[in-house]
């Protein structure tokens, strides 16, 4: 996506455009050298962090590199089981079997993207359990009855945000056991970060964006010890550049980004984020 609410991207410049055709991901971490070892050894892989760090994004450019075919999910309260292993179709009199994501992938062998896998409901996940331990197969007692075994490519990546985050649940610890290799995704170092950043960027206000990131990281530590209720994510200090590579001024620009936000807590909450805005930007 190459716009923000209310920007237009015709005003932006043709360079900022190829920009976005061209970006990357920086794989600040070597997290995609992880996942190559536990591709190649079979070992399905959790990667835990905070929303905004970028997880969904390494899936994807890790996907890239082993030129696989990659199928998602995003778990909520309301994922049922059919939409993992599928539903009975009536069509014209005759009874079908519309598969489901796991099915798919485990026949394909592609790679099974299982994202905020601890917001799904726990019979969810007792029957994806199934499928995931070392036989790698699953019974379709919804359909035949038929035993349904795993390509060997098969290789599932599932992410977690922290118990800290609304609709969150611990995952069992058998579901746990099944995936030894885990990743620890945070925020990256200031500097990092605006590696990241400025591959959005038309690279005409590098002072300003270093400011905007410090107050991210700023308001982050806050959230971090519950001195306030939000965190903002990698998408925020990227909106926070697009917004100043379309004219809006830089004090505008991140009450807009990071200190609106806070009003849905109360008038005392946004004055705290007000004051540090201030503090860094002026009036």
């Amino acid at each position: 996506d190459t716009s923000v609410t209310g920007v237009q991207t015709c005003a932006l410049p043709i360079l900022f455009i190829i920009l976005q055709a061209t970006t990357t991901y920086l794989d600040w971490n070597n997290s995609i050298e992880i996942l190559s070892k536990a591709f190649d050894a079979g070992l399905f892989t959790l990667i835990i962090g905070p929303k905004g760090t970028g997880k969904t994004t390494l899936v994807r450019e890790f996907t890239k590199t082993k030129n696989a075919k990659l199928e998602s999910i995003n778990f909520s309260l309301r994922t049922r089981e059919s939409h993992l292993i599928g539903t009975k179709t009536l069509n014209e009199g005759t009874i079908g079997f519309d598969e489901g994501i796991l099915i798919k992938s485990m026949k394909e062998g592609s790679v099974l993207y299982l994202d905020e896998l601890n917001a799904a409901e726990a019979d969810v996940l007792l029957r994806l359990d199934e499928a995931l331990d070392d036989r790698r197969q699953i019974v379709l007692k919804e359909s035949t009855g038929e035993t349904i075994n795993a390509d060997q490519k098969w290789f599932v990546i599932a992410t977690i945000n922290p118990l800290t985050h609304v609709g969150t649940k611990e995952l069992p610890p058998q579901l746990l056991s099944r995936f030894p290799v885990r990743i620890r995704l945070d925020y990256p170092p200031e500097e990092t970060e605006f590696q990241i950043v400025k591959k959005y960027s038309s690279g005409k206000h590098d002072d300003a964006l270093k400011q905007g990131i410090k107050l991210a990281s700023t308001l982050r530590q806050a959230a971090a010890v519950e001195e306030l209720y939000y965190s903002p994510s990698l998408r925020e200090t990227i909106a926070f550049t697009k917004l100043l590579d379309s004219g809006i001024e830089t004090k505008k620009a991140a009450d807009i980004v990071f200190g609106n936000v806070y009003s849905q807590w109360g008038n005392v909450e946004y004055q705290k984020v007000s004051d540090i805005i201030t503090s860094m930007f002026g009036r």
